[in-house]
């Protein structure tokens, strides 16, 4: 008689499952431990926190920040400044990564396929510090080569960090030049896993390179496309603190002063010695709060029109 000393399929499938969530314990414990478990001191935003006193001993005041932030002076500045800017990259910036993976998907030559992706993905490897260097060298009025070029054919420089109504396209083109290449490697390996089945059968029947881009790739990157635009609009009044900061000047500060960089300002700095750890944590909440709202509205929303959601 013998003895099956196969392990029992239900066995075998528990183990299996344990070893997945072993895989990813480290992930979610430090998602708990930078994400989650901090959320509990954003109880100071409604408090006069004091850090000698700590979180419980410090006077409960309820929306008294939020509403000092709403009266102020800067807070619609802030608010249009920082909406502005981040539907202008995502208008601008959005559809470029998409049009660059359906250019370079068609490129035969490896040689010439190479070279293009690393011209266009060299600039994520630059700090944003540098690059707001290079746009006040290049961007200089007396020796940048931009103002050089407009000298050249008889036009008068321009100190275009100095101009409030420049800092929008400055801000804008430097973050395009400088992400748009990494971003552009998601829908590259979307398109890798296009059936390439697909391409010959359009191919016998006479489908040109248009037709199989717009019937073929443009569908099959929709999906991860929706998905990333609605990341992006989670991430509307969280526009990058560093390069606006960076590119900001007493004279542009109309339409350089973001949400960020006001929070930096008048909550971490403070006024005298004394930083607003408070304040500071009311318009972070605040930002939170609105950045998650559209969201959920913005997924509703294409769940309902296309059918493709985040969740």
């Amino acid at each position: 008689m013998t003895v099956d000393r196969r392990t029992p399929r239900k066995n075998r499938f528990d183990a299996d499952k344990f070893q997945l969530l072993l895989l990813i314990f480290p992930g979610l414990l430090m998602l708990v431990l930078f994400q989650y478990w901090p959320m509990w001191g954003a109880q100071i935003a409604f408090r006069d926190f004091v850090p000698s006193k700590g979180f419980w001993d410090s006077t409960w005041v309820g929306l008294k920040h939020f509403e000092q932030f709403f009266n102020s002076y800067y807070f619609e500045i802030t608010i249009r400044n920082t909406v502005l800017l981040s539907l202008y990259q995502l208008v601008a910036g959005f559809p470029l990564p998409i049009i660059m993976a359906l250019m370079l998907n068609y490129v035969m030559r490896s040689g010439a396929k190479k070279t293009l992706q690393t011209i266009f993905f060299a600039p994520n490897f630059i700090s944003v510090t540098v690059v707001a260097s290079m746009m006040f060298i290049m961007l200089s009025p007396s020796s940048g080569v931009v103002n050089h070029l407009i000298k050249s054919v008889g036009g008068q420089p321009v100190f275009f960090l100095a101009e409030p109504d420049w800092f929008y396209h400055i801000f804008t083109l430097s973050t395009i030049w400088q992400y748009t290449g990494v971003n552009t490697i998601i829908f590259m390996g979307v398109l890798a896993g296009v059936d390439p089945g697909l391409h010959e059968s359009a191919m016998l029947d006479g489908a040109g390179k248009m037709r199989r881009m717009f019937s073929i790739d443009l569908p099959a990157l929709m999906p991860v496309a929706i998905v990333l635009l609605i990341l992006s609009f989670g991430r509307i009044m969280s526009i990058g603190f560093e390069r606006a900061f960076l590119l900001q000047t007493p004279l542009n500060l109309s339409a350089s002063e973001v949400i960020p960089t006001y929070l930096y300002k008048a909550g971490i700095l403070g006024t005298g010695a004394l930083p607003r750890y408070s304040f500071a944590s009311a318009i972070g909440l605040f930002q939170g709060v609105i950045n998650l709202g559209l969201v959920m509205v913005v997924n509703t929303v294409s769940k309902r029109i296309s059918g493709q959601s985040l969740y």
